[in-house]
Protein backbone atom coordinates (compact mmCIF):
# COMPACT_ATOMS: atom_id res chain seq x y z
CA UNK A 1 0.00 0.00 0.00
CA UNK A 2 1.34 2.91 -1.36
CA UNK A 3 2.23 6.05 1.34
CA UNK A 4 0.86 9.08 1.85
CA UNK A 5 3.62 12.03 1.02
CA UNK A 6 3.54 13.13 4.88
CA UNK A 7 3.59 9.42 6.31
CA UNK A 8 6.88 8.75 4.05
CA UNK A 9 8.47 11.96 5.57
CA UNK A 10 6.84 11.19 9.36
CA UNK A 11 8.31 7.92 9.39
CA UNK A 12 11.69 8.84 7.84
CA UNK A 13 12.03 11.03 10.69
CA UNK A 14 11.14 8.26 13.36
CA UNK A 15 13.48 5.90 11.59
CA UNK A 16 16.31 8.83 11.41
CA UNK A 17 16.18 9.37 15.21
CA UNK A 18 19.11 9.29 17.68
CA UNK A 19 19.82 6.57 19.63
CA UNK A 20 18.69 6.95 22.98
CA UNK A 21 15.33 8.30 21.82
CA UNK A 22 12.10 8.06 23.18
CA UNK A 23 10.14 4.42 22.01
CA UNK A 24 7.43 4.55 19.39
CA UNK A 25 5.04 3.52 22.37
CA UNK A 26 6.29 6.15 24.76
CA UNK A 27 5.72 9.42 23.39
CA UNK A 28 6.85 12.45 25.63
CA UNK A 29 3.96 14.16 26.59
CA UNK A 30 1.48 12.19 23.69
CA UNK A 31 -0.24 9.24 23.99
CA UNK A 32 0.32 5.32 25.55
CA UNK A 33 -0.04 3.69 22.21
CA UNK A 34 0.02 0.60 24.86
CA UNK A 35 -2.96 1.83 26.59
CA UNK A 36 -5.42 -1.05 25.87
CA UNK A 37 -8.27 0.94 24.49
CA UNK A 38 -5.16 2.50 21.78
CA UNK A 39 -3.86 -0.71 21.50
CA UNK A 40 -7.47 -2.50 20.59
CA UNK A 41 -7.99 1.10 17.95
CA UNK A 42 -5.10 0.20 16.26
CA UNK A 43 -6.00 -3.51 15.64
CA UNK A 44 -9.56 -2.48 14.35
CA UNK A 45 -8.93 0.00 11.99
CA UNK A 46 -5.91 -2.10 10.46
CA UNK A 47 -7.72 -5.14 10.42
CA UNK A 48 -11.16 -3.72 8.83
CA UNK A 49 -9.58 -1.07 6.75
CA UNK A 50 -6.33 -2.86 5.56
CA UNK A 51 -4.17 0.07 6.99
CA UNK A 52 -0.42 -0.32 7.51
CA UNK A 53 -0.01 -0.71 11.21
CA UNK A 54 3.33 1.35 11.20
CA UNK A 55 1.36 4.08 9.37
CA UNK A 56 -1.23 3.84 11.54
CA UNK A 57 1.51 4.12 14.96
CA UNK A 58 3.21 6.44 13.93
CA UNK A 59 0.33 9.17 13.25
CA UNK A 60 -1.35 8.92 17.00
CA UNK A 61 2.29 9.07 18.46
CA UNK A 62 1.95 12.48 17.10
CA UNK A 63 -1.10 13.35 18.87
CA UNK A 64 -0.60 15.25 21.62
CA UNK A 65 -3.58 15.35 24.43
CA UNK A 66 -5.91 18.59 24.74
CA UNK A 67 -7.02 19.12 28.25
CA UNK A 68 -8.13 22.38 27.15
CA UNK A 69 -10.82 20.48 25.23
CA UNK A 70 -11.94 18.47 27.96
CA UNK A 71 -12.46 21.15 30.03
CA UNK A 72 -14.64 22.55 27.37
CA UNK A 73 -16.64 19.22 27.04
CA UNK A 74 -17.17 19.40 30.83
CA UNK A 75 -18.63 22.79 31.31
CA UNK A 76 -21.66 23.30 32.83
CA UNK A 77 -24.48 24.13 30.38
CA UNK A 78 -24.77 27.70 30.18
CA UNK A 79 -27.74 29.70 30.69
CA UNK A 80 -30.27 29.58 27.06
CA UNK A 81 -30.35 32.28 25.78
CA UNK A 82 -34.00 33.32 24.42
CA UNK A 83 -34.55 32.92 20.70
CA UNK A 84 -34.05 37.13 20.57
CA UNK A 85 -30.96 37.17 21.95
CA UNK A 86 -29.36 33.92 19.85
CA UNK A 87 -30.72 35.97 16.69
CA UNK A 88 -29.40 38.82 17.19
CA UNK A 89 -25.57 37.22 17.85
CA UNK A 90 -25.83 35.40 14.60
CA UNK A 91 -28.13 38.54 12.26
CA UNK A 92 -25.42 41.07 13.12
CA UNK A 93 -25.00 43.87 10.62
CA UNK A 94 -21.40 42.84 9.90
CA UNK A 95 -22.58 39.04 9.01
CA UNK A 96 -25.41 40.10 6.79
CA UNK A 97 -23.01 42.64 5.21
CA UNK A 98 -20.28 39.98 4.71
CA UNK A 99 -22.71 37.52 3.89
CA UNK A 100 -23.95 40.00 0.69
CA UNK A 101 -20.31 40.46 -0.53
CA UNK A 102 -19.69 36.33 -0.39
CA UNK A 103 -22.43 36.22 -2.62
CA UNK A 104 -21.57 38.76 -4.82
CA UNK A 105 -18.03 37.20 -5.32
CA UNK A 106 -18.77 33.90 -5.55
CA UNK A 107 -22.47 34.23 -7.59
CA UNK A 108 -21.19 32.08 -10.37
CA UNK A 109 -20.36 29.26 -8.33
CA UNK A 110 -23.50 29.56 -6.53
CA UNK A 111 -26.09 29.51 -9.27
CA UNK A 112 -24.05 27.01 -10.35
CA UNK A 113 -24.34 24.55 -7.56
CA UNK A 114 -27.70 26.24 -6.72
CA UNK A 115 -29.00 25.32 -9.79
CA UNK A 116 -27.42 21.71 -9.90
CA UNK A 117 -28.54 20.68 -6.25
CA UNK A 118 -31.59 22.94 -6.48
CA UNK A 119 -30.94 24.74 -3.01
CA UNK A 120 -31.39 28.30 -2.76
CA UNK A 121 -28.00 30.24 -2.98
CA UNK A 122 -28.91 32.25 0.28
CA UNK A 123 -29.01 28.99 2.57
CA UNK A 124 -25.30 28.04 1.51
CA UNK A 125 -24.17 31.58 2.30
CA UNK A 126 -26.13 31.63 5.45
CA UNK A 127 -24.78 27.89 6.86
CA UNK A 128 -20.93 29.32 5.74
CA UNK A 129 -21.68 32.36 7.49
CA UNK A 130 -22.87 30.88 10.83
CA UNK A 131 -20.53 27.83 10.67
CA UNK A 132 -17.05 30.10 10.32
CA UNK A 133 -18.28 33.68 9.69
CA UNK A 134 -17.74 33.17 5.53
CA UNK A 135 -14.54 30.90 5.76
CA UNK A 136 -12.73 33.51 8.25
CA UNK A 137 -12.68 30.89 11.43
CA UNK A 138 -12.48 27.28 10.79
CA UNK A 139 -10.51 26.31 14.04
CA UNK A 140 -7.15 26.40 15.73
CA UNK A 141 -6.77 23.04 17.07
CA UNK A 142 -4.87 20.09 15.57
CA UNK A 143 -7.82 17.60 14.75
CA UNK A 144 -5.44 14.65 15.55
CA UNK A 145 -5.05 15.93 18.76
CA UNK A 146 -8.61 16.64 19.08
CA UNK A 147 -10.48 13.46 18.11
CA UNK A 148 -7.68 11.47 19.61
CA UNK A 149 -7.93 13.39 23.05
CA UNK A 150 -11.72 12.87 22.86
CA UNK A 151 -11.21 9.39 21.98
CA UNK A 152 -9.31 8.34 24.59
CA UNK A 153 -9.89 10.55 27.05
CA UNK A 154 -13.58 11.24 27.35
CA UNK A 155 -15.98 8.58 28.32
CA UNK A 156 -19.00 9.78 27.95
CA UNK A 157 -18.56 9.76 24.15
CA UNK A 158 -15.34 7.73 23.38
CA UNK A 159 -17.36 5.39 20.75
CA UNK A 160 -18.37 8.49 18.81
CA UNK A 161 -14.89 9.76 18.47
CA UNK A 162 -13.22 6.74 18.23
CA UNK A 163 -15.42 6.52 15.08
CA UNK A 164 -14.49 10.05 13.92
CA UNK A 165 -10.86 9.22 14.56
CA UNK A 166 -10.75 5.97 12.37
CA UNK A 167 -12.67 8.56 9.82
CA UNK A 168 -10.08 10.95 9.89
CA UNK A 169 -7.19 8.51 9.48
CA UNK A 170 -8.85 6.84 6.27
CA UNK A 171 -9.52 10.87 5.26
CA UNK A 172 -5.28 11.13 5.26
CA UNK A 173 -5.21 8.37 3.17
CA UNK A 174 -7.51 8.99 0.63
CA UNK A 175 -6.44 12.53 0.48
CA UNK A 176 -3.96 15.52 0.40
CA UNK A 177 -4.29 16.24 3.83
CA UNK A 178 -1.56 16.66 6.26
CA UNK A 179 -2.37 14.74 9.74
CA UNK A 180 0.21 17.18 11.74
CA UNK A 181 -0.83 20.32 9.96
CA UNK A 182 -5.04 20.05 9.80
CA UNK A 183 -6.94 21.98 11.90
CA UNK A 184 -10.23 22.25 13.23
CA UNK A 185 -12.69 23.08 15.81
CA UNK A 186 -12.72 21.79 19.29
CA UNK A 187 -14.52 18.81 18.65
CA UNK A 188 -12.41 17.75 15.27
CA UNK A 189 -15.14 19.40 12.49
CA UNK A 190 -13.25 20.81 9.56
CA UNK A 191 -12.77 23.07 7.06
CA UNK A 192 -15.03 26.13 6.00
CA UNK A 193 -18.44 24.07 6.44
CA UNK A 194 -17.15 22.67 9.49
CA UNK A 195 -17.54 18.75 8.43
CA UNK A 196 -16.83 16.16 10.70
CA UNK A 197 -14.53 13.51 9.27
CA UNK A 198 -16.99 10.69 8.43
CA UNK A 199 -19.30 13.69 6.76
CA UNK A 200 -16.25 14.73 5.07
CA UNK A 201 -15.74 11.39 3.48
CA UNK A 202 -19.58 11.16 2.89
CA UNK A 203 -20.81 14.23 0.98
CA UNK A 204 -17.47 16.35 0.18
CA UNK A 205 -17.24 16.76 -3.66
CA UNK A 206 -15.34 18.61 -6.33
CA UNK A 207 -17.13 21.12 -8.71
CA UNK A 208 -17.61 18.16 -10.69
CA UNK A 209 -19.99 16.13 -8.33
CA UNK A 210 -16.79 13.87 -7.52
CA UNK A 211 -15.88 12.22 -4.51
CA UNK A 212 -12.52 11.04 -5.25
CA UNK A 213 -10.54 12.26 -3.71
CA UNK A 214 -11.80 13.97 -1.25
CA UNK A 215 -11.40 18.29 -2.21
CA UNK A 216 -9.52 20.84 -0.10
CA UNK A 217 -12.51 22.42 1.96
CA UNK A 218 -10.71 25.07 3.29
CA UNK A 219 -9.65 27.28 -0.04
CA UNK A 220 -11.58 25.77 -3.00
CA UNK A 221 -14.78 27.13 -3.00
CA UNK A 222 -16.81 25.52 -5.44
CA UNK A 223 -15.96 22.41 -3.65
CA UNK A 224 -16.93 24.10 -0.44
CA UNK A 225 -20.24 25.42 -1.78
CA UNK A 226 -21.12 21.98 -3.73
CA UNK A 227 -20.12 20.18 -0.44
CA UNK A 228 -22.97 21.78 1.14
CA UNK A 229 -25.58 21.49 -1.43
CA UNK A 230 -24.90 18.02 -1.84
CA UNK A 231 -25.27 17.41 2.09
CA UNK A 232 -28.33 19.40 1.99
CA UNK A 233 -29.57 17.54 -1.12
CA UNK A 234 -28.88 14.01 0.32
CA UNK A 235 -31.22 14.72 3.47
CA UNK A 236 -33.98 15.55 0.90
CA UNK A 237 -34.25 18.77 0.00
CA UNK A 238 -37.21 20.06 -1.51
CA UNK A 239 -36.41 22.40 -4.27
CA UNK A 240 -39.34 25.41 -3.57
CA UNK A 241 -40.31 23.68 -0.55
CA UNK A 242 -41.12 26.22 2.32
CA UNK A 243 -38.88 26.01 5.70
CA UNK A 244 -40.55 28.35 8.58
CA UNK A 245 -43.75 29.76 8.79
CA UNK A 246 -44.70 32.39 11.26
CA UNK A 247 -47.79 31.70 13.89
CA UNK A 248 -51.10 33.08 15.54
CA UNK A 249 -52.24 32.02 18.64
CA UNK A 250 -56.33 31.58 19.38
CA UNK A 251 -57.29 33.51 22.69
CA UNK A 252 -57.36 30.01 24.52
CA UNK A 253 -55.22 27.76 22.76
CA UNK A 254 -54.37 24.31 24.12
CA UNK A 255 -51.11 23.17 22.48
CA UNK A 256 -48.45 21.75 24.09
CA UNK A 257 -44.40 22.24 22.68
CA UNK A 258 -41.81 19.80 23.15
CA UNK A 259 -38.21 21.85 23.14
CA UNK A 260 -36.22 19.74 22.07
CA UNK A 261 -38.60 18.05 19.35
CA UNK A 262 -37.45 18.24 15.74
CA UNK A 263 -39.67 15.41 14.04
CA UNK A 264 -42.24 16.55 11.69
CA UNK A 265 -44.80 15.65 14.21
CA UNK A 266 -47.90 17.40 13.74
CA UNK A 267 -49.74 18.74 10.76
CA UNK A 268 -50.65 22.45 9.89
CA UNK A 269 -54.29 20.83 10.59
CA UNK A 270 -53.57 19.62 14.35
CA UNK A 271 -52.04 22.31 15.08
CA UNK A 272 -54.98 24.45 14.13
CA UNK A 273 -56.95 22.74 16.01
CA UNK A 274 -55.11 23.54 19.21
CA UNK A 275 -55.58 27.21 18.11
CA UNK A 276 -51.98 27.80 16.45
CA UNK A 277 -53.01 29.32 13.01
CA UNK A 278 -49.85 28.78 10.31
CA UNK A 279 -49.50 31.82 8.56
CA UNK A 280 -48.75 30.16 5.43
CA UNK A 281 -51.09 28.88 2.78
CA UNK A 282 -50.09 25.43 2.12
CA UNK A 283 -52.12 22.13 2.56
CA UNK A 284 -53.75 20.82 5.49
CA UNK A 285 -52.16 17.90 6.17
CA UNK A 286 -48.82 19.09 5.34
CA UNK A 287 -46.13 17.89 8.64
CA UNK A 288 -44.53 20.35 10.78
CA UNK A 289 -42.63 20.76 13.59
CA UNK A 290 -44.06 24.03 16.44
CA UNK A 291 -41.19 26.02 17.71
CA UNK A 292 -40.45 28.12 20.50
CA UNK A 293 -39.28 31.48 18.99
CA UNK A 294 -39.87 33.55 21.82
CA UNK A 295 -39.44 37.51 21.37
CA UNK A 296 -38.43 40.57 24.00
CA UNK A 297 -41.86 41.14 24.47
CA UNK A 298 -43.00 37.67 25.21
CA UNK A 299 -43.75 34.58 23.27
CA UNK A 300 -43.64 33.56 20.45
CA UNK A 301 -44.44 30.04 17.89
CA UNK A 302 -43.14 29.26 14.67
CA UNK A 303 -43.44 26.18 12.50
CA UNK A 304 -40.58 23.99 10.66
CA UNK A 305 -41.17 22.11 7.13
CA UNK A 306 -39.37 19.50 5.85
CA UNK A 307 -36.69 21.63 4.28
CA UNK A 308 -36.15 23.20 8.20
CA UNK A 309 -35.98 19.63 9.21
CA UNK A 310 -33.27 19.21 6.52
CA UNK A 311 -31.13 22.02 7.95
CA UNK A 312 -31.53 20.32 11.24
CA UNK A 313 -29.61 17.32 9.95
CA UNK A 314 -26.75 19.60 9.60
CA UNK A 315 -26.69 21.37 12.96
CA UNK A 316 -29.58 19.37 15.41
CA UNK A 317 -30.51 22.23 17.02
CA UNK A 318 -34.28 24.35 15.69
CA UNK A 319 -32.09 27.27 17.19
CA UNK A 320 -29.64 26.77 14.33
CA UNK A 321 -31.78 26.33 11.43
CA UNK A 322 -34.09 29.19 12.79
CA UNK A 323 -30.39 31.08 12.61
CA UNK A 324 -29.71 29.74 9.14
CA UNK A 325 -33.12 30.76 7.83
CA UNK A 326 -33.20 34.36 9.25
CA UNK A 327 -30.12 34.87 8.35
CA UNK A 328 -30.54 33.42 4.30
CA UNK A 329 -33.66 35.97 4.22
CA UNK A 330 -31.73 39.04 5.05
CA UNK A 331 -28.38 38.34 2.81
CA UNK A 332 -30.75 37.56 0.08
CA UNK A 333 -32.97 40.51 0.58
CA UNK A 334 -29.42 42.71 0.66
CA UNK A 335 -28.08 41.23 -2.25
CA UNK A 336 -31.34 41.92 -4.06
CA UNK A 337 -31.38 45.55 -2.98
CA UNK A 338 -27.72 46.26 -3.95
CA UNK A 339 -28.63 45.12 -7.55
CA UNK A 340 -31.57 47.39 -7.55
Amino acid sequence: MALNHCLRVLLAALACSPAGAQPLDAAPNGFDLQRPEIAEFVDRVVSHHGLNRQDVRAILKEAQPQPKIIEIMNRPIERVAPWWEYREHFLSEERISEGAHFWLDHKNSLEQVSGRYQIPPEYLVAILGIETKYGRVTGHYRVLDALATLAFDYPPRHSYFREELEQFLLLIKESKLDPLTTTGSYAGAMGVPQFMPSVYRRYAVDANSDKRPPPDLWSDWDAILASVANYLHEYGWRAGGPVLAETKLDPDPSFQIEPHNLELSETVESLGAHGVKVELAVPPDTPVVLISAEQRDGPAYRVGFHNFYVITRYNASARYAMAVHDLAQAVAKRVHDSSS
